[in-house]
């Protein structure tokens, strides 16, 4: 196993053994561990001495099912805290049959608006890095670019990159990997990672695995246990079974019920429901592309190895792909919270972000915070896609707006942000999801659902039922819970979403247990391993800490807590001593 280490100020590289604290260790687990051991947390994030590492999960690139996801770690230039950005791609695979760790960048070249790019291949018994100068892409649409990537370097490459975003070094860049197709649409998005990788000058990272030997598993037959009851529980459980909810209707099928339920920020969270939530949900979606292509389509994957199979395509009513594909968030940022309800509207502006190389989340968020200060109106189409063209542009209207949503409200003087630690809401009102809105509040990451993705129980009834409303002790518990246990799969390089699966089937988070101690050749126990998550965030919270953050920063915005929200009229309320119980009793 190696550390690849990549040194951007001469554009040299080390193969390094890995350190024995790092062995077991993957994933988020990785990329936070090495930010902390050698990021000084006082550092400017776009300075020389921040650093982006990469690392696959524990089982990622094994035949175990869905896991094929990277963990992206840098010091965040939008949080100013440690940051882990994941997504699923067949680069993470491609790099972990490599036998490769991780892959630190670090450096920075000394002439500013050069760019390089890297190309990885297996010379035989080990890792060989080439850097090639990347000029020629700069400036350009990943959609473009891609292809001339796989044209020049071969169809079996996996390529992970930044687009203009990365570029500009915009607080909303993010780190676009290749679909199945291709593609550059699957995004390590939030935090600004992509924004690092264009301090050191980096634009690709190619990796070609053809010839390398895979990865090494301790016991063979305990992982293939593992992986044959997680495999059982996914195709079992209702949101994650093959023409289940997921595979059906995308993660867009949470449009209408969190809509239904009174959570669906909208307006830049004025509301929480919108009143054509219908016309752009993931049942809108299915039906739209049934009838323009006269078949039911059903999902795919968007990495080697999944079954789950969640990303949609939107067709034109020429069966010409708009994009692929609308992520729940993406729909809302782009629809309920800008007002707009346009489908073919909303997969252009998913389009554009994938070709600049932002965060959908962050960007519909942004240009929610630009209409609500009087930018341009909500619900206006024409103007929402004009705006991300002055950020692909990189005018100073698009360097503001690609400052993220906390910068634009601040430029504007709007006091409506709705961010925790400079990191935008995801599509889930923390007022009327009070669990949501303590993971948002806490989290080490800034407002983040995936780092504890409480509306499993308060929303889907998944891993038992709380009530999404109720202000009470308990919802700290929760999210610490599911906090620990979200930091156990992005390390262990599965998708988040068997948490459905695992939560509801005992046997399928059994069955993760078997393969990471089948891979590791330890003997976990469960208890065992959602402590190593605990760990993992302590290590998050402490690097914050020496950061400069406090307790103080742990709170939802001020206007949230006067505001009612309708339809129910809450407030956030949530007492401050439970939001420091979730790590002062970690």
């Amino acid at each position: 196993m190696w550390i690849v280490r990549l040194n951007m100020s001469d554009r040299s590289y080390k193969l390094e053994e890995v350190p024995e604290r790092y062995k077991l260790l993957g994933g988020r687990g990785l990329t936070s561990t090495i930010i902390c051991d050698e990021v000084d947390p006082q550092c400017h994030p776009l300075g020389p001495h921040n650093k982006v590492v990469f690392a696959p999960g524990i089982v990622t690139g094994t035949s175990s099912p869905t896991s094929a996801r990277v963990s992206v770690g840098a010091k965040s230039p939008l949080t100013g805290g440690i940051k882990e950005a994941n997504a699923g791609s067949g680069w993470a695979p491609a790099v972990a049959k490599m036998r490769i760790k991780a892959m630190i960048v670090e450096g920075a070249p000394e002439e500013a608006g050069k760019f390089w790019m890297v190309h990885l291949t297996w010379d035989g018994d080990q890792p060989q890095v080439e850097f090639l100068p990347a000029d020629a892409y700069a400036g350009r649409d990943l959609y473009e670019v891609y292809p001339e990537i796989f044209e020049r370097f071969g169809d079996k490459v996996q390529v992970a990159g930044i687009g203009v975003a990365g570029e500009y070094k915009y607080g909303n860049s993010g780190v676009v990997f290749n679909d199945m197709k291709q593609r550059p649409t699957r995004y390590s998005g939030r935090g600004g990672v992509g924004a690092v990788l264009g301090t050191k000058g980096l634009k690709f990272i190619v990796v070609d695995a053809s010839g390398a030997p895979g990865v090494a598993i301790a016991n063979e037959t305990l992982f293939k246990e593992g992986a044959k009851k997680m495999r059982a529980a996914l195709m079992e459980h209702a949101i994650t079974k093959p023409k289940g909810g997921l595979n059906t209707y995308g993660t867009a099928i949470l449009v209408n019920i969190i809509n239904e339920a009174g959570g669906l920020p909208t307006r830049n969270f004025r509301t929480g429901r919108f009143e054509s939530a219908a016309k752009i949900a993931g049942e809108a979606i299915f039906e739209t592309n049934k009838k323009r292509m006269g078949k039911e389509i059903y999902n795919h994957n968007c990495s080697p190895g999944c079954i789950i199979q969640c990303s949609n395509t939107l067709y034109n009513e020429a069966g010409e792909e708009i994009v692929s594909c609308i992520e729940y968030e993406s729909d809302w940022a782009f629809g309920a919270d800008c007002g707009i309800d346009d489908l073919d509207a909303i997969g252009k502006m998913v389009y554009w972000c994938n070709a600049y190389g932002l965060d959908t989340i962050e960007a519909g968020v942004t240009i929610g915070v630009a209409m609500d200060s009087g930018v341009i109106p909500f619900g206006d189409v024409e103007g929402a896609i004009n705006l991300l063209h002055e950020m692909g542009k990189g005018t100073p209207m698009g360097r503001i707006l690609g400052g993220g949503a906390a910068t634009t409200a601040k430029a504007f003087g709007n006091p409506r942000a709705p961010v925790v630690k400079g990191q935008a809401m995801p599509a889930y009102e923390p007022r009327a999801i009070k669990g949501i809105g303590v993971t948002y509040a806490t989290s080490t990451m800034g407002a983040d659902h995936t780092s504890g993705y409480t509306i499993a129980p308060e929303m889907l009834a998944v891993g038992g039922a709380s009530d999404p409303l109720k202000n009470e002790k308990a919802k700290g518990e929760l999210s610490q819970a599911f906090q620990k246990t979200t930091a156990l799969i992005d390390s262990s390089g599965h998708c988040l979403f068997i948490a459905f699966a695992i939560l509801d089937i005992s046997s399928g988070f059994d069955g993760m247990i078997d393969e990471i101690n089948g891979v590791l050749g330890t003997e976990m126990s469960g208890d065992e391993a959602v402590a190593m998550g605990a760990e993992i965030i302590r290590r998050e919270r402490k690097f914050n800490e020496a950061a400069g953050f406090t307790n103080l920063d742990d709170r939802l915005p001020e206007f949230m807590k006067y505001e009612k929200l309708p339809p129910h009229n809450v407030v956030a309320d949530i007492p401050d001593e439970v939001l420091d119980s979730v790590y002062g009793n970690l």
